[in-house]
């Protein structure tokens, strides 16, 4: 895409709806050379950078690209960023938001919380598993020893031990538990909302930075990206809950996969076929594609894929955009302490995306729930071999990718300003069931917060003594959306003016 004003009042129409948002001009885009179909992004422009021109903060690349309509736009911002020239700084900096962006490391499948962040070495041989507690920087919290890194950081990051979900199924509490809503009531998750699949944490905070024009950085990227091969969810279809919702498709996360070698691809763009190299090149090409296929598609399907297009040509013309999906910027040692798998450069992804100032980021752990199938994909969806999963992949990932997370945003200075929200749809039975494992259970288990206006180093709610139930007061996905969007920004008069999360939810008490 072009250019986004840093300071001033224009109009930006959305390539993928009819919403009008106040506080960017898209301007004439530079030309990409090539996208080498879902593989890495290309930064090279064909031509040199030509001159800039500059209007106040209104810049075009050249006086071509400067149409009367879009002087009009910017001559209009004028009398507001003047008035907003006389504000007092500080009414200014009291409103801004103290998480500038979220990440949400979405761990599908329901991990075990007596096997990573709330073990209970005192419980029954059926409960307690074979890992040993260890202690941690924080006073009272213990970890299993499959966290000795995230055990020496504990002073970055709260856990909160009593959270809860209302459905035991992968699909609905993943919807509930990202929405704040049932999925089809809008009722047991928080309430407040119309009947149907609520937006994503991520959607609303996504329309509401761009309503209000609060992105901090002038490389437009899409406000709400989710990092998988794919819409998650388990063998039988996606979590309903991972988007728009009622909103619409517009409302979306814009979805990239980042392969285990730091490889970014868009996995949308596989919606169409025979769509090569050469052609994704020519943007003529490809609009004459689409329109054949509209002649003899669902008319449905059609808008669904024209709107991927155009974000994803959108995105894909801007240099400055696809340099931060460029992992080979980044230093050896960097990627190394991530790791070279799927969840760590996702992770290392993540980070360059806040970065750059987008709002809200979700890395998922996977695509699917189950640990081998549809394809080998090691969810958290561990009913066998729990154990020995835990002990050779989950938790040493976990623990690297976590840590390597953490201390990257906090040596940058970015974790001040980043909200960090680790957690799953579930957690898994205190009862080790009678093959040696553990299955779904949503009646309590655990998430880390970090970073954007957390208080690190606490230890929020108490587990019963088998970790079977909260022993203190609960914390439902509605107080999880809540303190996210609040801290993001999004107050409550915000989610009013939305229908979204208007009941049934507070901030997480202690935790801020």
């Amino acid at each position: 895409m072009g250019r986004i004003l840093r300071q001033g009042v224009s109009v930006l129409m959305a390539a993928h709806s009819n919403e009008i948002r106040p506080g960017c001009v898209t301007l004439p885009t530079p030309t990409c050379r090539s996208f080498s179909g879902c593989g890495s992004l290309v930064l090279e422009a064909i031509s040199p950078e030509p001159v800039m021109l500059s209007f106040g903060s209104f810049k075009t690349r050249d006086c071509q690209g400067l149409t009367r309509r879009s002087f009009l736009k910017a001559s209009a911002a004028l009398p507001f960023a003047a008035g907003l020239a006389g504000l007092d700084p500080q009414v200014l900096a009291a409103e801004a938001p103290k998480a500038k962006s979220v990440m949400l490391v979405w761990l599908i499948g329901g991990p075990s919380h007596l096997d990573l962040f709330d073990p209970k070495p005192k419980a029954p041989d059926l409960y307690r598993g074979p890992f040993a507690a260890i202690n941690t920087r924080t006073p009272g919290l213990r970890v299993t020893e499959l966290l000795p890194r995230l055990a020496n950081l504990s002073n970055k990051f709260s856990v909160v031990r009593t959270n809860i979900n209302y459905n035991g199924g992968h699909r609905e509490a993943g919807s509930i538990g990202m929405t704040g809503y049932s999925a089809t009531d809008g009722g047991e998750g928080g309430g407040g909302g119309p009947p149907g699949y609520q937006p994503h944490f991520g959607s609303i905070l996504a329309r509401h930075r761009a309503r209000h024009r609060l992105e901090a950085d002038s490389i437009d990227l899409p406000g709400f990206i989710s990092l998988a091969r794919g819409p998650i969810g388990d063998g039988v279809g996606p979590n309903f809950g991972y988007g728009g919702g009622t909103w619409g498709k517009g409302h979306d996360p814009f979805m990239f996969n980042c392969a285990e070698n730091g490889k970014v691809s868009i996995p949308e763009l596989n919606l169409l076929e025979g769509l090569t190299k050469n052609r994704l090149a020519s943007r003529r090409d490809v609009l004459a594609k689409l329109d054949a296929l509209r002649r003899r598609a669902d008319q449905r399907d059609f808008a669904k894929w024209n709107a991927v297009y155009k974000r994803a040509y959108n995105l894909i013309s801007s240099i400055d955009a696809n340099r931060v999906f460029d992992l080979s910027q980044e230093k050896p040692a960097t990627r190394d302490a991530y790791g070279h798998t799927s969840l760590g450069q996702s992770a290392l992804l993540g980070r360059r995306l806040v970065e750059a100032g987008v709002p809200f980021v979700q890395v998922n752990w996977s695509q699917f729930v189950e640990v081998l199938f549809p394809n080998r994909d090691y969810g958290w969806d561990t009913h066998s071999d729990n154990f020995g999963l835990m002990a050779d992949w989950h938790g040493p990932l976990l623990d690297r990718t976590l840590s390597a997370l953490l201390e990257d945003l906090d040596q940058r200075g970015l974790l001040e300003t980043t909200l960090v929200c680790c957690m799953g749809e579930f957690g898994r039975t205190p009862r080790i069931n009678n093959i040696g494992s553990r299955d779904h259970w949503p009646h309590c288990y655990f998430s880390v917060w970090a970073g954007g206006g957390i208080q690190p180093g606490r230890v929020i709610g108490e587990s019963d003594p088998n970790g079977e139930h909260p022993a203190t007061d609960p914390v439902t996905p509605a107080m999880v959306g809540t303190t996210i969007l609040e801290l993001a920004g999004a107050t409550s008069a915000t989610r009013a003016e939305l229908q979204v999360l208007q009941d049934g939810g507070h901030v997480i008490d202690g935790l801020v």
